[in-house]
């Protein structure tokens, strides 16, 4: 479990500093082309849920998407107390990355009432919803498990011989 915490915290870490970096240099809105017709930077202040979902919900409300996160992260306690025993390295960064992510966003709830977004990914006039380090490593972390837990280690250690 120390691996794990080690792992979420290294995550939290990385996606609060680029959060302050994006808060520092870019201005709320206005995008800054990294690959032009591809990936902008553009500071978003998300209230909702993952991809902006419930993000129209008035104020009052909105602790309720921190109360889901925290129920979110119960389960996925849960879940990590099966996975651990067996799941090796790949259980550990599975679990630590879903939980670095959540505790990364939890953390902009508590601090702004909304999650800080800053890569804008788009192609030929569609747009991904705005996201961060966070978003990626909850991602990462969520391939990492259902791979873990959808092919068993004897699949891949037949394939290698």
């Amino acid at each position: 479990m120390k691996s794990v915490l080690a792992v979420a915290l290294a995550v939290a870490a990385i996606d609060q500093v680029t959060k302050v970096i994006a808060l520092d240099r870019l201005v709320l809105g206005v995008p800054v082309g990294v690959v032009e017709g591809f990936v902008d930077l553009t500071l978003v202040m998300n209230p909702g849920l993952a991809f902006g979902l419930l993000g129209g919900v008035p104020a009052p409300w909105r602790w309720s998407v921190a109360v889901l996160s925290l129920v979110a992260l119960i389960v996925l306690a849960r879940v990590a107390l099966r996975v651990l025993p067996t799941g090796g390295w790949k259980g550990v960064l599975a679990i630590g990355f879903i939980f670095g992510g959540a505790l990364g966003n939890l953390v902009d709830r508590a601090r702004f009432g909304a999650v800080i977004d800053f890569v804008d990914v788009h192609v030929r006039g569609y747009h991904w919803p705005a996201f961060n380090v966070a978003d990626s490593a909850i991602t990462v972390g969520v391939a990492l498990l259902a791979f873990r837990l959808l092919v068993p280690d004897s699949v891949l250690a037949s394939s290698r011989s």
